[in-house]
């Protein structure tokens, strides 16, 4: 399947894509927070004085598509928490009310199928509707479905994107369990950290995928996943990947890797960047938009970019430069808390 067009709001400059004349923000603080833009003139504004972040983000990315292309035949969202802050509001209405009357608006933003619903309604667009809510593999199974989708010959267009917010209780949660970093890293290049925890992030990327390669940007060819894998595992994985697109590990000429500044899981990322991938370049984006559930969707974002020739991300997403070679078959690897893995191969059209 291929990416014909994308939107994407996150912790740069994405939305009015001033991060691609290479104008970056640089973050030395433990959250990275989406820059969201003025939604007034295409999201009503009764509407958005109700929404949640999440779903402004939602609705904010993939409505313009969705306008733009009015041949889009169905809409797929991953979202590991959905409307998160949206769904504690209402839950405590439950309590302060004594389960009395309540006010609908947060229990209709907090479900996570508000994102895709509000889509559909605003972009008045009546196909397959989705959302895929399974944590650190959310997105993945999203492509999957619209890869499934395109093969079966039901649909020619589809909308895919990946939402996540940063919500007060579910980032206490996670940083209880040890998942971020205790105290800020004063560096630009914080991947380098030495110490346990990742830099939360949030945003949303959207793609309009079609069936076929008019118009396109280039090609999501395939994609795999796993949880909690061996390191044996995670070869035969990628062995098998390869084999069934016909490339050989030689044929990989890049490799985005899901480096966090968690010193933990670097040994995930260094085995494949250096045993498996020896020879390919290792591009990093986490320290460009922080660590969520649903960030391969923002990596995917942004090697598209690459693919188009922006050297201002090259230059700043670059980790080992070991050719000189064009893209052309690159792989992204993502994991979330070395539990659930990904890889998704993107090729040059």
């Amino acid at each position: 399947m291929y990416i014909t067009d994308l939107k994407a709001i996150s912790p740069q400059e994405s939305y009015t894509e001033e991060v691609l004349s290479g104008q970056f923000k640089v973050h030395t603080e433990m959250v990275y927070r989406a820059i969201e833009p003025n939604y007034i003139g295409f999201i009503p504004k009764g509407l958005l004085r109700r929404m949640g972040k999440a779903v402004r983000m939602g609705v904010g990315s993939g409505l313009p598509l969705i306008n733009d292309h009015q041949d889009i035949e169905g809409i797929l969202v991953a979202t590991a928490n959905g409307g998160m802050e949206d769904c504690i509001k209402f839950l405590n209405q439950i309590v302060d009310y004594d389960e009395g009357i309540l006010t609908p608006t947060n229990f209709v933003q907090s479900t996570p199928n508000a994102i895709a619903g509000q889509i559909a309604l605003l972009g008045q667009n009546r196909g397959y509707n989705i959302t895929y809510t399974n944590g650190g593999l959310a997105f993945e199974n999203a492509l999957q479905d619209a890869m499934l989708l395109f093969e079966e010959g039901s649909c020619n267009k589809l909308l895919v994107g990946g939402v996540e917010e940063i919500s007060d209780y579910s980032y206490n949660i996670d940083f209880l369990l040890g998942k971020y970093k205790t105290e800020p890293i004063d560096k630009e290049w914080c991947l380098d950290s030495n110490t346990a925890g990742a830099f939360c992030g949030e945003g949303a990327s959207f793609f309009v995928l079609a069936s076929g390669p008019k118009g396109s940007l280039c090609r999501i060819k395939d994609l795999d996943q796993i949880t909690y894998p061996k390191e044996s595992d995670i070869d035969q994985l990628v062995s098998n990947l390869l084999s069934r697109n016909g490339l050989t590990p030689a044929e990989i000429d890049s490799i985005v890797l899901g480096y966090n500044g968690d010193v933990r899981h670097n040994n995930w990322y260094d085995h494949i960047g250096n045993s498996v991938f020896g020879d390919a370049n290792v591009f990093c984006f986490k320290h460009l938009v922080g660590e969520y559930r649903v960030c391969s969707s923002a990596a995917l974002w942004l090697l598209t970019h690459l693919f188009q020739g922006n050297s201002h991300l090259y230059t700043k997403m670059i980790k080992e430069n070991r050719h000189d070679k064009p893209l052309k078959n690159t792989l992204i690897y993502n994991h979330f808390d070395a539990d659930q893995h990904s890889f998704i191969l993107v090729q040059r059209n």
